[in-house]
């Protein structure tokens, strides 16, 4: 599912003033100021004359708006940089604004946009304008700790101390289409080096294809995205309806239900007459539907990119979204990203990281769905910390502060998949099976030939009912007979069946569900 771009302009976009940004992203006439007149700071005559100069062109009596509005009907709180403010540099007084509208907001349980423009932190007030990042940046965090969403939308320019704080730190980030965004200027870089910074770099659309950020757009299309992401983070949950359940199970004989969840006793004795090497084969039909297609059954969907440090791995997707009301953040393996060329590398387990963190923070739950051909074996991957990633993954699920939900949709090959698994519920579609390595890997460590394969993923028990027997595996969802020749029906069926997990989780105390779950692991493969 791609995230929302835009081909960048020829020229450099045109500047939008705060107000304009603000009136563009909040409904009619609902903004009200927060701003207090600005802080006295130490100032010399010509700075004085600057500042004079600077409100008479800006029409504002600093470089930062802030206050409250609505978006949609939902009130949340805003800050909004003024670049025809000396530059929109932040220094004392605007740091003071900032953080002071920060607080606000945490204390009212708002959401917070915040949208800079700026060159940076103010030189005229030397490097105390510079260390007001950190209270700055002190703030947004424990915004962010309280629960509240932070989402970042980065206007033409956004540079140095004011990028490598606030507008760095947003639970999403957007950017305007063409907007120069980096951390040392051009003009500075030519200064101290004597040679122009590389063309094309510190660009929004660059940053999204590097995972810097999650996708560029007009303002007009950022209350859209916004309205998105505080339906997943902030809205109730959805009532399921009485049954999410597709009526065939019943009529198939796959069981019944017992506190809310399937006894697949029948589907299981069928399942043992589908040799293990067959589900694999099924599981690798090119056309079987995977985390996309469970991603067209839900709503209020939005695309995530990267790592928001630079990497980004496109076998895999992230994104905020809904399964019948329900909110998570979903995070996967994409089978249409896959190939034996392109497996899935560290990058890919650090946006899976993020995706916990983003899960944690928001304090909704987390969807993981597994379907990996095998993580990437190279030079590359082994340098870049590929087994410490899978180790990180598996640590933080084990102990994350969040509802999970683990969903092996079809081939479970390797550290990848494992590094997915640990959740307190797991679902796995019929033909859907998980190993250490593929059949014919484990043919070729036993006995020295791939001839073996279908003997090792029989002996292994990899197939969904015997992970289910073996305490892996809590919830079979079936296909009739495969996923590829029903998509749809068996997307909303898995789509159902997700839904009904996570409601039943969202009604536990979280640190119940993580002492279960750092149990349920511990007593793995026990008798």
């Amino acid at each position: 599912m791609p995230a929302a771009t835009s081909e960048p302009d020829k020229l450099a976009p045109v500047k939008i003033s705060a107000r304009e940004m603000l009136g563009e992203l909040l409904d009619p006439g609902s903004f009200s100021s927060w701003d207090r007149p600005p802080v006295p700071v130490h100032t010399s005559p010509r700075y004085s004359e600057e500042l004079e100069t600077a409100a008479a062109t800006a029409g504002t009596d600093e470089s930062v708006l802030t206050g409250e509005g609505l978006l949609r009907g939902r009130r949340v709180a805003v800050i909004a940089c003024e670049f025809g403010f000396l530059a929109g540099s932040v220094g004392v007084a605007a740091a003071e604004r900032i953080v002071s509208a920060v607080e606000r907001a945490t204390d009212l349980g708002l959401p917070l946009l915040a949208s800079p423009t700026s060159g940076g932190t103010r030189m005229q007030e030397g490097t105390v304008a510079f260390v007001q990042m950190v209270k700055i940046a002190g703030a947004v965090a424990v915004h962010k700790a309280a629960g509240h969403p932070y989402l970042v939308y980065l206007r033409n320019p956004t540079m140095g101390g004011v990028f490598a704080s606030w507008g760095s730190l947003g639970h999403m980030t957007f950017a305007e289409p063409g907007a120069l965004i980096g951390f040392l200027g051009p003009r500075v870089y030519k200064a101290l080096y004597h040679r122009d910074f590389p063309d094309g770099v510190q660009t929004a659309e660059n940053l999204y294809r590097s995972g810097v950020i999650d996708g560029v757009m007009p303002v007009r299309v950022f209350r859209r995205i916004t309205h998105r992401a505080l339906e997943v983070s902030c809205g109730s949950p959805a009532p399921l309806p009485e049954s999410v359940v597709d009526p065939r199970d019943f009529d198939h004989g796959v069981g019944t239900f017992v506190a809310g969840h399937e006894l697949y006793g029948p589907a299981l004795r069928e399942g043992d007459d589908v040799p293990a090497w067959q589900s694999v084969l099924i599981s690798r039909r090119g056309d079987r539907p995977g985390i996309r297609e469970l991603l067209r059954h839900a709503t209020d969907r939005v695309p995530l990119s990267g790592t928001g440090q630079g990497e980004v791995d496109r076998t895999v997707l992230h994104a905020l979204a809904r399964f019948r009301g329900q909110p998570c953040v979903v995070f996967g393996h994409d089978r249409s990203g896959q190939s034996p060329d392109r497996t899935m590398g560290p990058e890919a387990l650090r946006e899976a990281r993020r995706s916990m963190h983003l899960a944690a923070e928001l304090r909704i739950p987390l969807v993981l769905v597994i379907d990996t051909i095998g993580a990437s074996l190279s030079q590359e991957a082994e340098e870049r910390g590929l087994a410490p990633e899978i180790a990180r993954c598996l640590a933080d699920l084990v102990t994350l502060d969040t509802p999970t939900v683990s969903v092996l949709l079809g081939q479970g090959s390797g550290g990848g998949a494992l590094a997915l698994l640990p959740a307190d519920r797991v679902l796995a579609a019929t033909h859907a099976w998980l190993a250490p390595l593929p059949p014919e890997g484990a043919s070729a460590i036993v006995y020295r030939d791939t001839l073996h394969a279908s003997k090792l993923a029989a002996a292994q028990r990899i197939r969904s009912g015997d992970l289910m027997q073996d305490g892996i595996v809590d919830r079979v969802v079936p296909e009739y007979p495969d996923a590829a020749d029903e998509p749809a029906e068996f997307a909303l069926r898995m789509v159902s069946a997700i839904a009904e997990e996570l409601a039943g989780l969202t009604a536990r105390p979280a640190d119940e569900l993580v002492g279960e779950r750092q149990r349920r692991y511990r007593r793995l493969g026990l008798p």
